[in-house]
């Protein structure tokens, strides 16, 4: 391959390009002063920049540079709206590109397979059609700055529990058409300069060196040029991830560069792979100092970019009910009751943690609005604590008020990296004041602060529902402008509410308790599943209101798209999402009823008519043949549908496909439950006929009853079964401290003990320690833990010792030079 700067890798030493590959500390890439090659700045980003200016941490633990925290993806996928996106993302790498960051590491747009995975309000939806136009159109406006978008985790990596080490077994079909298709279009249509590989294995090979993912796929399928960079602390074997063309770990050590220059020097890698990857690495670091950073401007308006937080927070709500009692009427006295009115939940937990420039809180804005208000109340603990002299004064609140207003939510620990929440509910603390208030005959607006799904018996008890999930800095303010009918909500949103967890496809089996997570529901996440097995849900996916009414008509379908007329036809100007979704009954290969393959937010004043279209694309008819491997078109009439929610289809046609001429790539009588939609607890031998092999052992490798061989994987909660009784006692220990610790009520250190230790691979204490301790001392470790206390002990120190002397005389050289 032609490389751009191959005159400056042939002046570079064997480990200064060894040494590129690897970060210099828990940030930045290496810097290599003698021939003007400067470091990167990679930081978090996904809804705020967090750069830290004190000591670096991947938890979110140390406040960072202040920054606009805008609304999280899950929050602005509601928007439906790529310009709005694509107009964050802008503000976004303009404060990244103000604070000298060059990688702005996000967005994130793993697929919501699960409603309980911890990260879920990190991710934009349960569609990948979405999920990659949102994540496309955030690439875009951050790198129209010069810098580089990071897009991530690249692939399936949809549970927060085990996931360094855990492996997603998915079929080749599921995986191109849910799992990928939202990167390909980020990769694609946002041409994304960088691609973050995760931490999980998929079919048996880690992400970071998967050849078919991160080569076959991403390289020479999607024609993908730019850098690949492990999660944090995600390398598993330094010599396959650069064969794979995953040219940078982070955070930095020196032992990947060294296991680099042993495999060349043994005959074990190509240096010219090596030249290859160096290559890529110099583009982005040049590209991104010269047309980023350097251009910069010294500051950002901080004022500027807070109201357009609040912009996107009025874009993502989604009311979800309304009896008339929105907009609130300025003449009914209202009361406010919430512990979120006082401190708003606005963001989630771990890396992504933004330290806001300022925030918002209904309480201290409330009165800058036309309101009769009798007075605001706390209510209840956030964390369900029970607490009577709250519930009673609100108790005595509502009954002075026509109309009650009730934030409710879910606390800050429940949604967080690293770990998957339990259940769906709301605290029964919440839960049982709505009721208590509801009995004294109050019309009560819910207010909900959110990341993801939950459960809403309350649904029927409340008489409005505004969802405002994670809304940033300036999300009081949106639900306020909404709530008083400053603004007319437009959301919908972009995951099905079930009416039990009960009732999703993978409900029984997540999360995974063992090595491997099998994706047996294939197709069936989100309302593909609920509309294929005639599920009812709660709310479903693409649903939202307004104060005033649509009408659709006069649809026309031709081989580049359809159009169709939308009118307003209520008093009050307002935006409608239209959806397209496109189906195919009588088909040889196994499909959910419809796909969404398009959408169009339409801004209509009063009886205003505008006519709208919305292309096809190459994605509208593709399926992925696994005989042929290829996208293909299935022959056929495709069933045409467009309508203001997948539940509230308005307009219908037909177009016929030509298609091309292949044999079915399955006996379809051997896949009756896929066929029919019932996808809960699909029976294994039908899983493998979709796998096309045997569905891989999960279980532990036990060598005998409850012991097994430590490795370099074997988590730090596995050690309980390590042969060594210095392995067993960490192992028990630290699950039994973060269990102490929630029963004390410190769930916010349980969580980052959980997140960061209990669920921690070996390799782990070594990649994330920036050099700290070296592989060749954690194989001490491991042997200790193994059994072989004085040879393990003699090993670690012997090798500390070492590394020690090393060290000294490189910082001796350098002080030299």
């Amino acid at each position: 391959m032609h490389r751009k700067y191959q005159d400056l890798i042939n002046q570079m030493t064997l480990k200064e390009k060894a040494s590129l590959t690897s970060g210099k500390d828990f940030w930045q890439s290496k810097n290599i002063d003698r021939l003007s090659i400067p470091s990167m700045f990679l930081a978090d980003g996904p809804h705020g920049v967090r750069r830290q200016a004190a000591a670096a941490d991947h938890l979110g633990l140390n406040a960072s540079i202040p920054a606009t925290c805008y609304p999280t993806a899950v929050t602005m996928a509601n928007s439906w709206d790529e310009q709005l996106g694509e107009k964050l993302g802008y503000l976004l790498g303009k404060e990244a590109a103000v604070q000298k960051v060059n990688v702005l590491l996000g967005p994130g747009l793993n697929l919501k397979r699960n409603p309980l995975c911890g990260r879920n309000f990190e991710y934009f939806s349960e569609d990948p059609y979405l999920s990659g136009k949102m994540a496309a159109s955030y690439v875009r406006g951050i790198q129209e700055n010069g810098i580089s978008a990071c897009i991530k985790h690249f692939a399936c990596n949809n549970q927060e529990e085990n996931r360094m080490t855990l492996d997603s077994i998915v079929d080749e079909r599921t995986y191109r058409e849910l799992y990928l298709t939202g990167f390909e279009i980020a990769v694609k249509e946002g041409q994304a300069k960088s691609v973050m590989s995760s931490y999980n294995l998929i079919n048996g090979t880690y992400a970071n060196e998967n050849k078919h993912l991160l080569v076959d796929i991403l390289r020479e399928e999607w024609g993908f040029k730019g850098m690949l960079v492990t999660d944090w602390g995600g390398n598993n074997d330094s010599v396959e991830s650069l064969k794979c063309f995953n040219q940078l770990e982070m955070p930095g050590t020196p032992d990947r560069p060294e296991e680099i220059i042993k495999a060349i020097e043994k005959g074990e890698l190509d240096e010219e792979i090596l030249n290859d990857n160096v290559d890529t690495m110099l583009d982005l670091i040049f590209d991104t100092t010269e047309n980023g950073v350097k251009k910069a401007l010294a500051k950002f308006n901080e004022d500027e970019h807070h109201l357009f937080a609040r912009k996107c927070a009025q874009e993502s709500a989604v009311l979800l009910k309304n009896n008339g009692v929105l907009p609130l009427d300025s003449t009914k006295k209202t009361a406010f009751i919430g512990d979120f009115l006082y401190n708003p939940r606005y963001q989630g937990a771990g890396s992504s943690i933004v330290n806001p420039t300022r925030l918002d809180a209904t309480i201290g804005i409330i009165c800058n609005y036309k309101i009769d208000l009798v007075g605001c109340a706390r209510g209840f603990n956030r964390f369900g604590k029970r607490n009577k002299k709250l519930y009673k004064e609100a108790i005595a609140l509502a009954k002075k008020a026509e109309v009650v207003v009730l934030y409710l939510g879910l606390d800050e620990v429940t949604e967080a990296e690293g770990l998957d929440r339990t259940d769906l509910k709301l605290k029964d603390n919440q839960l049982e004041l709505l009721k208590d208030i509801k009995v004294l005959g109050k019309k009560v607006v819910v207010v909900l602060s959110c990341g993801s799904a939950i459960e809403m018996p309350f649904a029927t008890d409340a008489d409005a529902i505004l969802h405002g999930y994670l809304n940033g800095q300036a999300g009081a303010a949106a639900m306020l402008d909404i709530l008083v009918g400053d603004v007319n909500p437009s959301g919908k949103l972009t995951e099905t509410i079930p009416v039990k967890y009960e009732d999703v496809a993978t409900s029984d089996n997540f999360p995974s308790k063992t090595r491997t997570i099998e994706y047996r529901e294939a197709y069936g996440v989100g309302y593909r599943y609920f509309e294929k097995a005639k599920v009812p849900v709660c709310f479903p996916f693409g649903f939202g209101l307004s104060y005033t009414t649509f009408a659709y008509s006069n649809l026309v379908i031709t081989e580049e798209g359809v159009t169709f007329d939308i009118q307003n036809t209520g008093k009050t100007t307002g935006k409608e999402v239209a959806q397209l979704y496109v189906g195919l009954k009588k088909s040889k290969v196994i499909r959910p009823v419809k796909e969404l393959k398009g959408f169009v937010k339409v801004d209509l004043k009063p009886g205003e008519t505008k006519t709208v279209t919305i292309p096809f694309d190459d994605k509208t008819f593709r399926y992925f043949n696994v005989l042929t491997n290829k996208w293909e078109v299935e022959k056929g009439v495709y069933d045409i549908y467009v309508g203001a929610s997948s539940a509230d289809i308005l307009l219908t046609g037909k177009l016929e496909k030509e298609g091309v001429k292949s044999s079915a790539p399955y006996n379809l009588k051997q896949l009756p439950h896929y066929v029919e939609g019932n996808l809960r607890n699909i029976p294994a031998e039908e899983f493998e006929v979709l796998l096309g092999h045997k569905i891989p052992d999960g279980s532990l490798p036990f060598y005998k009853k409850n012991r097994l061989k430590v490795d370099y994987n074997t988590t730090i909660k596995e050690l309980r079964y390590a042969p060594g009784w210095v392995g067993r006692l960490v192992g028990k220990a630290l699950p039994w401290f973060t269990r102490v610790l929630i029963k004390f009520g410190n769930r916010e250190l349980a969580n980052t003990l959980i997140m960061g230790v209990v669920h921690q691979p070996m390799r782990g204490i070594a990649r994330f320690s920036s050099g700290g301790t070296r592989m060749s001392q954690l194989d001490g470790l491991i042997m200790i833990f193994n059994g072989r206390l004085f040879k393990g002990l003699s090993h670690f120190l012997k090798e500390g010792k070492k590394y020690k002397k090393l060290a000294k005389a490189e910082n001796k050289a350098a002080t030299k030079a």
